[in-house]
Protein backbone atom coordinates (compact mmCIF):
# COMPACT_ATOMS: atom_id res chain seq x y z
CA UNK A 1 0.00 0.00 0.00
CA UNK A 2 2.63 2.30 0.82
CA UNK A 3 4.49 1.59 -2.19
CA UNK A 4 1.24 2.49 -4.49
CA UNK A 5 0.76 5.91 -2.52
CA UNK A 6 4.73 6.33 -3.04
CA UNK A 7 4.04 6.25 -7.16
CA UNK A 8 0.61 7.57 -7.11
CA UNK A 9 2.78 10.59 -5.49
CA UNK A 10 5.73 10.41 -7.85
CA UNK A 11 2.95 10.52 -11.10
CA UNK A 12 1.00 13.20 -9.76
CA UNK A 13 4.13 15.29 -9.29
CA UNK A 14 5.68 14.81 -12.49
CA UNK A 15 1.99 15.59 -14.04
CA UNK A 16 2.21 18.74 -11.97
CA UNK A 17 5.76 19.88 -13.88
CA UNK A 18 3.41 20.30 -17.20
CA UNK A 19 4.43 19.52 -20.82
CA UNK A 20 6.27 21.04 -23.41
CA UNK A 21 6.45 24.90 -23.04
CA UNK A 22 4.50 26.64 -24.77
CA UNK A 23 1.58 23.63 -25.84
CA UNK A 24 -2.40 24.49 -25.56
CA UNK A 25 -4.00 21.30 -25.99
CA UNK A 26 -6.99 23.15 -27.51
CA UNK A 27 -4.63 24.03 -30.52
CA UNK A 28 -3.13 27.80 -30.07
CA UNK A 29 0.23 28.27 -28.33
CA UNK A 30 0.53 28.97 -25.16
CA UNK A 31 1.52 31.82 -22.90
CA UNK A 32 5.36 32.47 -22.74
CA UNK A 33 5.70 29.86 -25.69
CA UNK A 34 9.19 30.39 -27.54
CA UNK A 35 8.04 30.23 -31.33
CA UNK A 36 10.51 29.50 -33.63
CA UNK A 37 10.64 27.69 -36.51
CA UNK A 38 12.25 27.20 -40.37
CA UNK A 39 10.62 26.44 -43.95
CA UNK A 40 9.47 28.51 -46.83
CA UNK A 41 7.76 31.38 -45.09
CA UNK A 42 11.10 32.01 -42.76
CA UNK A 43 13.31 32.04 -46.01
CA UNK A 44 11.14 34.26 -48.27
CA UNK A 45 10.95 36.39 -45.17
CA UNK A 46 14.47 36.57 -44.18
CA UNK A 47 15.34 37.09 -48.47
CA UNK A 48 12.65 39.87 -48.22
CA UNK A 49 15.43 42.77 -47.46
CA UNK A 50 12.95 44.37 -44.59
CA UNK A 51 14.71 46.02 -41.95
CA UNK A 52 12.01 44.40 -39.01
CA UNK A 53 13.13 40.88 -40.62
CA UNK A 54 15.28 38.64 -38.09
CA UNK A 55 15.50 35.60 -37.81
CA UNK A 56 13.38 35.40 -34.74
CA UNK A 57 10.76 36.75 -36.35
CA UNK A 58 11.34 35.39 -39.32
CA UNK A 59 11.02 31.95 -37.62
CA UNK A 60 8.05 33.39 -35.11
CA UNK A 61 6.43 33.69 -38.25
CA UNK A 62 7.15 30.59 -39.67
CA UNK A 63 5.59 28.53 -36.57
CA UNK A 64 2.31 30.41 -36.69
CA UNK A 65 2.04 29.64 -40.35
CA UNK A 66 3.05 25.96 -39.31
CA UNK A 67 -0.04 26.32 -37.19
CA UNK A 68 -2.37 28.13 -39.50
CA UNK A 69 -1.70 27.50 -43.24
CA UNK A 70 -1.26 24.61 -45.36
CA UNK A 71 1.63 24.24 -47.28
CA UNK A 72 0.61 25.05 -50.20
CA UNK A 73 -0.77 28.05 -48.51
CA UNK A 74 2.71 28.50 -47.45
CA UNK A 75 4.09 28.20 -50.98
CA UNK A 76 1.84 30.64 -52.13
CA UNK A 77 2.25 32.62 -49.15
CA UNK A 78 6.11 32.78 -50.36
CA UNK A 79 4.93 34.90 -53.28
CA UNK A 80 3.65 37.76 -51.20
CA UNK A 81 7.01 38.56 -49.77
CA UNK A 82 8.83 38.76 -53.13
CA UNK A 83 5.56 40.50 -54.72
CA UNK A 84 3.27 41.83 -52.20
CA UNK A 85 1.22 43.57 -54.79
CA UNK A 86 -0.20 39.92 -55.36
CA UNK A 87 -1.95 39.52 -51.88
CA UNK A 88 -3.61 42.85 -53.36
CA UNK A 89 -4.96 40.86 -56.86
CA UNK A 90 -6.03 38.02 -54.63
CA UNK A 91 -8.77 40.16 -52.11
CA UNK A 92 -9.48 42.30 -55.50
CA UNK A 93 -10.09 39.37 -57.27
CA UNK A 94 -13.56 37.56 -58.14
CA UNK A 95 -11.96 34.11 -58.20
CA UNK A 96 -12.70 31.33 -54.95
CA UNK A 97 -9.53 30.44 -55.01
CA UNK A 98 -8.16 33.89 -54.58
CA UNK A 99 -10.76 35.12 -52.22
CA UNK A 100 -10.10 31.94 -49.75
CA UNK A 101 -6.42 32.62 -49.91
CA UNK A 102 -7.04 36.32 -48.90
CA UNK A 103 -9.37 35.30 -45.93
CA UNK A 104 -6.74 32.64 -44.86
CA UNK A 105 -3.85 34.70 -45.13
CA UNK A 106 -5.76 37.75 -43.32
CA UNK A 107 -6.38 35.42 -40.45
CA UNK A 108 -2.54 34.54 -40.06
CA UNK A 109 -1.54 38.06 -40.76
CA UNK A 110 -3.39 39.05 -37.52
CA UNK A 111 -2.36 35.85 -35.16
CA UNK A 112 1.55 36.36 -36.35
CA UNK A 113 1.68 40.28 -36.01
CA UNK A 114 -0.30 39.74 -32.04
CA UNK A 115 2.67 36.59 -31.67
CA UNK A 116 5.51 37.86 -32.93
CA UNK A 117 5.43 41.65 -32.37
CA UNK A 118 7.70 41.13 -29.41
CA UNK A 119 10.58 39.39 -31.57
Amino acid sequence: MVRLFTMICVVGTLAACGGPRGYNPSGGFGRGAVLFATGPIHNACMKSGRKQASAARCGCIQAVADKELSSSEQRRGVRVFSDPHSLQEARQSDRKSDNDFWAVWKAYGQTASTLCSAT
